[in-house]
């Protein structure tokens, strides 16, 4: 195996392991500001109140929905990738799997932990399965494809989905509060820091640093 051959495969190795511990991670997220009671994310309340009206569990309806919104691609001409497949089905199981093992909570010393560790968790989430580079999530495929054939701003669209995206869940059942105002306020800053944090570079950048820099100083690179 050539030195290029191997650096492209843990390129690939550690950005898929990115990718799917990112998408589980978001799925974790995502239950403990259900346990936290104190409101959800916006799709997280559309998913609620699905699952109040139909008696599905909220990471069933997750991948319903999650089906659903990637079927929309079609008309907007979206290529869904790795990543947009499995996130529909990844976070999914990852919010029953999370929703089975931890327990409601009562309090607010029990419930404002709770929120913010799934709001911080939330933005790390994103960072790692958005730097993987396996395509957006079926949601975001959807604002970015929205906002390239209205030619609408990006703001502007996300806004119009998420707003209609609460409001159908609120009336739905779903919880709306403080957790979701403060998800709003704090998810873009934190994505953005850990996207930066967990930037996979390109593997020709690699090999040139491989080319030209010590054993150690390739190891200490990555």
């Amino acid at each position: 195996m050539s030195i290029a051959s191997g650096l492209h495969g843990r390129h690939l190795t550690r950005r898929l392991i990115q990718l799917y511990v990112g998408l589980t991670l978001y799925g974790v997220s995502a239950a403990l500001l259900v346990r936290s009671g104190l409101g959800l994310s916006p799709w997280s309340v559309l998913d609620q109140g699905l699952a109040e009206k139909t008696g599905l569990t909220i990471g069933v309806v997750s991948i319903v929905v999650g089906a659903v919104v990637l079927l929309l691609w079609i008309p907007i001409r979206q290529r869904p990738g790795l990543g947009t497949v499995s996130n529909v089905f990844v976070i999914g199981l990852a919010i029953d799997g999370t929703m089975a093992l931890v327990p409601d909570v009562h309090g607010l010393t029990g419930q404002v932990p709770l929120l913010v560790s799934g709001i911080v968790l939330n933005g790390l989430a994103t960072g790692l399965y958005i730097a993987a580079r396996f395509g957006p999530g079926p949601r975001d495929g959807l604002m970015t494809g929205l906002h390239r054939v209205t030619g609408r701003s990006i703001r502007l669209v996300r806004t119009a989905i998420e707003v209609v995206v609460v409001a159908t869940g609120f009336l739905l059942g779903g919880s709306v509060g403080v957790g979701t105002v403060l998800y709003a306020l704090a998810i873009g800053p934190l994505a953005q820091f850990f996207l930066r944090w967990f930037a996979v570079p390109e593997p020709d950048a690699v090999s040139t640093t491989v080319a030209t820099a010590t054993p150690a100083g390739v190891i200490l690179r990555r």
